[in-house]
């Protein structure tokens, strides 16, 4: 049977109007802008307004990524959504945006990968689009950091923004698409980076909320050092189960949370900076959202054009690694 070969056919992306710059935060906990920028790249992130769930975010970026496919909700066979934000713990987010966008023949899910779950999720379309089972996924990552972050910790808010970016995922020509994959995970360093008041181990309480337990809590040192390792390291994965070497790669598409790790991932694999799409700058880490959206924004700018190799990287919270090697399908945007 001949295999059908998978790629993205439309991007899309949504950012929400507040800005929080470094001087805002400046006034709101023991920081400074020079600090910021030196150590994490970061010079302001969105905010997502009081009526703006992660679901409305997720809407406006999938609703431009069909358009930019030319395709419609009811095209889609499929929606899977990459969040640790999610609107409500039930039902998923998926769900709704399945209603609101009109699929009325998708499937819908939500999956938990923190920070790598667009690529995770994008492996999950490939291999039904490839299989022939589906032919049109939705794949989302999006994400309400502003919701779940202590805006007294300095360590951990002035990291992280909101946003969500989207792709379709569709059947593409011989030769393109989805190349390879490596997603990796190692649970022994789960605590490293965790909410640990917000599930069933340790339910949400008035204690556990006094104690500022129902926010990211992260070892930052602990994550930097597994992240400079992995980084660089699973796209070689990748790069070696396509087939390919590094210098066949056109761009680097990392997640967005520090310019230190983007940096050393880049030098690994040899990658000039000119080549490596960042936007930590304007929007910090979005998480799930961070590659989606710098995906989109590239695609949208024409940075790519068909026949780019492409690398998607990430690692996030779980602690979890992924990867992506792909050829750029899709004609530049008109």
């Amino acid at each position: 049977m001949h295999k059908i070969s998978a790629g993205i056919i439309g991007t899309g992306y949504y950012l929400p109007e507040k800005v929080l710059t470094n001087f805002d935060l400046e006034k709101m906990v023991q920081t400074n802008d020079a600090w910021i920028v030196e150590r994490t790249g970061i010079h302001e992130r969105r905010i997502a307004a009081d009526d703006e769930p992660v679901s409305a975010l997720a809407q406006r970026a999938a609703e431009m990524a069909l358009a930019d496919a030319g395709i419609t909700g009811a095209d889609l066979d499929l929606i899977i959504m990459a969040t640790l934000t999610s609107d409500r713990i039930i039902p998923a987010t998926a769900c709704i945006l399945q209603d609101r966008l009109g699929a009325v023949h998708a499937a819908a899910f939500d999956l938990s990968a923190a920070c790598s779950g667009f690529v995770y999720a994008s492996s999950i379309a490939a291999q039904f689009i490839e299989s022939g089972i589906y032919r049109h996924v939705l794949v989302i990552g999006g994400e309400t950091l502003s919701r779940v972050i202590d805006w007294q910790d300095r360590n951990t808010c002035i990291l992280f923004g909101d946003g969500a970016g989207a792709a379709v995922f569709g059947p593409v020509e011989d030769g393109y698409g989805v190349r390879a994959f490596d997603l990796g995970s190692d649970g022994s360093g789960g605590d490293t980076l965790d909410i640990p008041s917000s599930g069933s181990l340790c339910p949400v309480t008035p204690e556990t909320i006094e104690q500022r337990l129902t926010y990211v809590h992260m070892d930052g040192k602990a994550v930097f050092r597994f992240a400079t390792k992995v980084m660089g390291k699973t796209v070689e994965t990748s790069l070696a189960r396509a087939g390919m070497q590094r210098e066949e790669l056109d761009f680097l598409v990392p997640h967005q949370a520090n310019i230190r790790i983007i940096q050393s991932a880049a030098k690994r694999l040899h990658m000039p900076m000119d080549k490596v799409i960042i936007n930590i700058h304007r929007y910090g880490n979005m998480s799930a959202a961070s590659i989606p959206v710098a995906l989109a924004e590239a695609a949208h700018a024409k940075r790519f054009k068909k026949g780019d190799h492409i690398a998607l990287a990430g690692f996030g919270a779980g602690l979890t690694w992924a990867s992506c090697i792909m050829k750029w399908a899709k004609e530049e945007n008109n």
